[in-house]
């Protein structure tokens, strides 16, 4: 799989997404410098949110429409005002998109409905996300599969079913390149939630990339996913906590990007093969193995004894697991002390 300029795949290093999200904090100056921020740390492809409150939900503040979980950082909310603060204009994304190909970055964004994708149609994005909340939307699903261009979709809260569901309406719609993203759609998510395992699975089942959305605190969970082959990290970029915002509270800083992409590359290639002996880059370490050492001056026809022979380092004598069977025996020749034994001097 490929978006833009960015290999995807176990073969290359882990595709990291910086998520801007509503981290903007309603700046598009902001915007530009977590854009910079983004490059900076190596994030390979940067991505957006394209929507707004009236395309994602109605203008009303009762009932279902208002955040009521007392676990939400948004509690108390309704819905419309969240989107109104969190969503990122539309006039300010093609300056967004070209500031991040000026810097050698990848930008695209998540689409939410016809009129988004659409307008992202218009900019040329090079690639499409849909969020977990819309992995059930299949007309949406069938419209964005049907541009021929990349996507993923996150999988968050849905069934071994519904995901079935949606990469079928994708493939039958079009769709050739497609990635999947395990997630946990709760902000910020406990690490215990995150189900690492299941992304090898999702793999097996699916034939596609498989990556994680995540959004705990911190870079633990990414790298985990990384070591059971994920190969897409999508994580929330903030300039600086401290500075607050709708996100803030589960994004990372640029310093902790650079972090996420360097420990997911060493992660990746600490995974390796399966093998057994020493590789390449051992073999000289193979000298620090004990052997077995003349440990005094001899004269031929002495006895082999605990006290003249010792198992020490480097490893140029006999293998320890001799030294019960040569005590005892004679030697057949004078050594000094330091000598490796070997069979040619005792008999």
């Amino acid at each position: 799989m490929k978006i833009g300029n960015v290999d995807i795949g176990l073969q290359h290093s882990p595709c990291i997404i910086a998520e801007m999200s509503g981290n903007h904090n309603r700046s598009l100056d902001r915007a530009l410098k977590i854009v910079e921020s983004a490059s900076a740390s190596g994030a390979h492809l940067l991505k957006l949110q394209t929507y707004t409150p009236d395309t994602i939900t109605l203008n009303v503040s009762r009932n279902e429409f208002v955040i009521n979980s007392e676990s939400s950082l948004w509690r108390g909310r309704s819905l419309y005002s969240l989107y109104e603060e969190a969503h990122t204009p539309w006039e300010w994304q093609k300056e967004i998109i070209e500031h991040s190909q000026n810097l050698g970055l990848t930008c695209f964004s998540s689409v939410f409905d016809q009129s988004s994708l659409e307008f992202l149609e218009s900019l040329d994005v090079a690639a499409y996300k849909l969020a977990s909340q819309e992995v059930v939307h299949l007309p949406l699903i069938r419209e964005v599969a049907a541009t021929g261009k990349p996507m993923i979709m996150s999988t968050g809260m849905a069934s071994l079913g519904e995901i079935d569901e949606a990469v079928n309406t994708a493939i039958k719609a079009g769709a050739t390149e497609f990635a999947l993203l395990k997630c946990t759609s709760t902000y910020p998510a406990d690490p215990k939630d995150s189900n690492i395992l299941t992304i090898p699975l999702m793999r097996k089942i699916f034939g596609c990339e498989v990556g994680l959305s995540d959004h705990t605190v911190g870079i633990g969970a990414a790298i985990s996913a990384v070591a059971h082959g994920a190969t897409l990290i999508e994580k929330h970029l903030t300039l600086n906590r401290s500075d607050g915002g709708v996100d803030s509270a589960f994004s990372i800083e640029p310093h902790e990007m650079k972090d996420l992409v360097e420990v997911s590359e060493q992660a990746r290639l600490a995974l390796g093969k399966v093998f057994f002996g020493p590789t390449d880059s051992e073999f000289d370490s193979l000298s620090g193995r004990r052997s077995i050492y003349v440990s005094e001056n001899v004269e031929c026809g002495d006895v082999v004894t605990e006290k003249n022979v010792r198992v020490v380092r480097p490893n140029l004598g006999l293998p320890p697991k001799y030294y019960s069977e040569i005590i005892g025996k004679r030697f057949t020749k004078r050594a000094e002390i330091g000598t490796p034994l070997t069979w040619d001097i005792i008999g």
